[in-house]
């Protein structure tokens, strides 16, 4: 048999026909209810945390001032942005953004830069230049000798403003998770940097991260941090200004209302958990672990507890970057297709975590990968099963559910049922409209 025939999924119709008698519940529309603490003004926020002690004063004027961006999808990221871009300038500094995302973007200054506009941070919209490269400077070393990796634009820049999202990791406990510390410990750090940080693997990431903090805090120009926190709606709930002195004591606590903000899947138990779609811009892992449970290294735990795992789809602004896909049970050729492993290896290499780009079970169509989850979910009642449906796990206010939960969530106040179960609206290519 030639190549180009081996590469049909299912070109005798055995997996259809074996799926064929899985039937698919109505799903219906559900509203989870979080405390909805939110910024009304951004620009206003900004504008306090510069005036705060330590930070905008830091500023001299004819400074030039390298502004860290990362490649999460922050809440109103490019609002946030040019606020800082504008505060800057307001103090006589000259502002430039540099990417600060390790080895994403494949680990390319353009690829980097393209991250950056997709997030909707271009030149034009923050009123600032953008200077990528994947040149570092080794600004020290730890005190167990390790290199510490600096983006060299930063690294000679007059000053260094860290703009990042404080959050709970997808891969480790600690002090010091997703934040400014780790920003500044390997994202700052470009590749290089992530590389050295990531070599002992998460086991002693709770310990690297603050260690190659200090010396970016003790031997780079960085003047103070903005800390962002975020509400269970992805929409920004705080603003601070983290002075050079006050980063590492203050983050912990930062960490700690973050993880409290957070929104999740409140149904603790259920059999089959669908994701529309994943992406770097969503999570560092595509979809966020403590979102879903499943972690690609066992040092962070929780969750719910689910049967078969389902992703269908991309973000485009991920770039075809499918890393988290790997933690599903099954996906589909959507996917396969749409995945860069140009984009997708470098990260995955770099962190030393594989198992997030491994590819799970390709089906031909999201119709067949849910009836191949349903199938192989043995646990699961064929006459009702329980199935939860999410968008992506930055937006967790409206979800679909199965009609055998409805009653359960019915009686409970965290949940607004918002309509009947309908069958599930499929193409004729047996994909979701």
């Amino acid at each position: 048999m030639d190549e180009p025939a081996r590469r049909v999924w299912d070109r005798h119709g055995v997996i259809r026909a074996m799926l064929a008698p899985v039937r698919l519940p109505p799903m219906a529309p559900v509203r989870q209810i979080f405390p909805d603490q939110r910024l009304d003004d951004l620009r206003a926020a900004v504008d306090q945390a510069f005036a705060a002690p330590g930070a905008g004063s830091a500023i001299r004027p004819g400074a030039s001032v390298a502004i860290a961006v990362g490649s999460r999808g922050v809440a109103n990221l490019p609002a946030i942005v040019a606020a800082v871009v504008a505060n800057v300038r307001a103090r006589g500094g000259a502002p430039f953004l540099f990417p600060a995302m390790g080895s994403h973007g494949g680990a390319t200054a353009e690829g980097q830069r393209e991250t950056l506009e997709a997030l909707g941070c271009t030149e034009a919209a923050v009123g600032a230049p953008i200077r990528a490269t994947m040149e570092t400077r080794v600004a020290g070393t730890t005190p167990r000798g390790q290199p510490v990796h600096l983006d060299r634009f930063a690294a000679e820049a007059d000053g260094i403003v860290v703009v990042g999202r404080v959050k709970p990791h997808t891969s480790f406990r600690g002090p010091f998770e997703s934040g400014i510390m780790k920003m500044m410990a390997i994202g700052m750090g470009k590749q290089k940097g992530a590389e050295t940080c990531h070599a002992e693997g998460f086991g002693r990431m709770a310990e690297n991260v603050p260690a190659f903090a200090r010396v970016v805090l003790e031997r780079a120009p960085v003047l103070f941090a903005l800390a962002v926190l975020e509400n269970a709606y992805d929409a920004t709930a705080r603003i601070e200004a983290l002075p050079r002195d006050q980063i590492e004591a203050r983050e912990p606590a930062l960490l700690e209302e973050a993880r409290r903000l957070m929104p999740g899947i409140l149904i603790p138990r259920f059999d089959v958990l669908v994701v529309d779609r994943i992406g770097k811009d969503v999570s560092g892992d595509g979809a966020d672990p403590n979102i879903t449970g499943t972690y690609a290294t066992p040092y962070a735990s929780g969750g719910p507890e689910f049967g078969r795992y389902v992703i269908l789809g991309l973000t485009g602004s991920t770039h075809g970057n499918s890393l988290g896909v790997g933690m599903a049970d099954f996906t589909t050729r959507r996917v396969f297709d749409a995945t860069d492993f140009d984009q997708s290896y470098p990260n995955a290499l770099t962190s030393r975590v594989v198992a997030t780009v491994k590819m799970p079970l390709v089906l031909g169509s999201d119709r067949l990968a849910l009836q191949a989850a349903l199938y192989t979910c043995v646990d699961a009642d064929p006459a009702a099963p329980r199935i939860v449906r999410l968008a992506d796990t930055l937006h967790l206010d409206r979800i679909s559910v199965s009609e055998a939960l409805l009653p359960a969530l019915a009686r409970d106040p965290r949940f607004q049922v918002l309509g009947a179960p309908e069958p599930l609206p499929f193409d004729a290519d047996g994909n979701l409209l």
